[in-house]
C-alpha cells in the first residue's frame, strides 16, 4: 500500500507540475521504485536533484512498480506515454522475469515492444541491463543476460550492461533480502545510469542551462 501511494503521489505531482518542462519517465520495477525506503531516497529522486543542480529543466516521473515484469510493462506503456509525453524513457525491467524463469525470448519481445512504443512517441529511450543469480543454470543465465544487448542493438538505443554493477555483490549496499539495493546504494545506481542518460539528453538537444 505504501508503494502504491508513493507511486500515486508521483503521478499527481507530475501532472500538477505542468507539462511545459521536458519529462524523463522511469519505467521499471522495485530497483527503481525505491523498494524498502522513502521515495525521496531513491535513485529516481536523486536524478531529479542532479538534473536541477546541473541546470536541466526536466521533471522526473517515476512510473516504476515493485514486482513488475516486462509483460506488465507492455500493458502499461501506452498509457504512460500518453499521460506523461516523455522526452526520455528510461527502461529498467526484466529482473522479475529472470527470477520467475520466464523465457528469454519473451523478455526480448516485450522489451522490444516497449522500446518501439517509446521511440514511436518521439522519446529517446535508454535501457538498463540486469543480471540474475545463476540459480537456473549457465545456459538460461547467459540467454537472459544477452537479451538486453540484443534489444539495444536491434533498436539502436543506448544501454548499460548491468544496472547493479558494484552493488549486487556488496552486502553493505544491499537490503537484508539480498535482492534489493539499500539507501546507501542509490547514488551508485544513479552513477551507473547517468552516462547514458546524459548522452541521451544531449542527443535529443536537451542541454543544461
Amino acid at each position: 500500500m505504501q508503494k502504491f501511494l508513493s507511486l500515486l503521489l508521483l503521478f499527481v505531482a507530475a501532472v500538477a507540475h505542468g507539462s511545459d518542462e521536458p519529462t524523463i519517465l522511469i519505467f521499471g520495477d522495485s530497483l527503481s521504485a525505491g523498494y524498502g525506503m522513502e521515495s525521496d531516497q531513491s535513485w529516481a529522486a536523486l536524478l531529479q536533484e542532479r538534473l536541477a543542480s546541473l541546470g536541466y529543466e526536466h521533471r522526473v516521473v517515476n512510473a516504476s512498480i515493485t514486482g513488475e515484469t516486462s509483460e506488465g510493462g507492455v500493458t502499461r506503456i501506452a498509457g504512460a506515454l500518453e499521460r506523461f509525453e516523455p522526452d526520455l524513457l528510461i527502461l529498467e525491467l526484466g529482473g522479475n522475469d529472470g527470477l520467475r524463469a520466464f523465457p528469454p525470448s519473451r523478455l526480448e519481445q516485450n522489451l522490444s515492444k516497449i522500446v518501439a512504443a517509446g521511440r514511436a512517441s518521439g522519446a529517446e529511450v535508454v535501457l538498463l541491463g540486469i543480471r540474475i543469480p545463476p540459480n537456473y543454470g549457465p545456459r538460461y543465465t547467459a540467454e537472459f543476460e544477452a537479451v538486453f544487448g540484443k534489444v539495444a542493438e536491434q533498436q539502436r538505443i543506448r544501454w548499460i550492461e548491468f544496472f547493479m554493477d558494484g552493488i549486487a555483490l556488496n552486502p553493505e549496499l544491499m537490503q537484508d533480502d539480498g535482492i534489493h539495493p539499500n539507501v546507501a546504494a542509490q547514488p551508485k545506481l544513479l552513477d551507473n545510469a547517468w552516462p547514458i542518460i546524459e548522452d541521451a539528453l544531449a542527443a535529443s538537444g536537451d542541454a543544461a542551462d
